[in-house]
């Protein structure tokens, strides 16, 4: 299927995208707000399966996105975090949705969640907008729109940090909920980053990751494990603020494979080497049962 986009950035419809970029701010405020409305007053915190949580807060979050953009755009297809919905691949524009990114930060109270909101076009990152409502940050981007952060109604554009090296660089990453089950863990990679750098941070909100490489507080992430609804915002977002976003080997990223890379172009070429010389640490930290 080809659409009006077709594959060079150039033939994008900026009108369209900008209308997008637009139900999509609108989208992630709304569930922000919702996300405000509960802070510190959760009366049940459940569990989908071990280690992963979701709260009345995901799902009120959720009802609202969704209700805004089916408000707007009705014969666009949705992938949501808690109702699921239309697959990769299947259509030509899907929005992909995380209500609340950070759930754990959130049931305990550990301001560090947002609100991501997504659009592929063609099943590549078109349009994004992520939001926090603790600092009232919403980090948006569209194809050949550039990326920028409007904090308390202060518009300003956003760009990579320009650092040159690992050891002068500070990193951020996170670990999957089923990192105690699995050998596809990079707690190897965390130790072996942290020993490189000035410092390797886990905020544990893998939109906000993305979106603090964009703006330049962190010089780069990585992480594996995640759904496409933890980075399809981010993605369009870093790379309009000049990151290289990628596969772990530098390749095409899969946005199916769970695994991702983003820095700037002076240090993307340092991970890719360095992340190919890390192993497992099983031994050291065998998986439970």
């Amino acid at each position: 299927m080809v659409s009006q986009f077709g594959n060079s950035p150039d033939s994008f419809n900026l009108m369209d995208l900008q209308k997008f970029l637009d139900i999509a701010t609108i989208a992630a405020r709304t569930g922000g707000a919702v996300l405000k409305s509960y802070w510190g007053k959760l009366k049940e915190i459940d569990e989908k399966r071990p280690g992963d949580l979701i709260t009345a807060a995901d799902r009120e979050s959720e009802e609202k996105v969704l209700a805004t953009i089916q408000r707007h755009l009705p014969n666009h297809a949705i992938l949501a975090e808690e109702s699921g919905g239309a697959s990769l691949g299947d259509h030509e524009y899907l929005w992909v949705v995380d209500p609340l990114d950070g759930t754990t930060n959130f049931a305990h109270q550990y301001p560090f969640s947002s609100v991501s909101v997504g659009l592929l076009i063609d099943n590549q990152p078109a349009v994004g907008a992520i939001y926090d409502p603790f600092r009232d940050e919403l980090f948006f981007a569209a194809q050949n729109l550039g990326a920028f952060c409007d904090q308390g109604g202060d518009r300003q554009p956003i760009h990579v940090a320009n650092n040159q090296t690992l050891d002068r660089s500070i990193l951020v990453t996170g670990f999957a909920y089923d990192r105690h089950k699995t050998n596809d863990n990079n707690y190897a990679e965390f130790c072996h980053f942290t020993h490189l750098t000035q410092g390797v941070r886990r905020g544990g909100s893998a939109a906000l990751d993305l979106a603090y490489v964009a703006c330049g507080r962190v010089d780069g992430f990585w992480e594996r494990g995640l759904s496409i609804w933890d980075m399809a915002a981010g993605i369009i977002i870093a790379r309009e603020a000049g990151a290289i976003v990628t596969a772990y080997d530098g390749s095409e990223l899969d946005l199916s494979s769970g695994r991702i890379l983003a820095t700037n172009e002076h240090l993307h070429g340092q991970m890719v080497e360095e992340l190919a010389q890390v192993r497992p640490l099983t031994e050291q930290f065998p998986m439970r049962e």
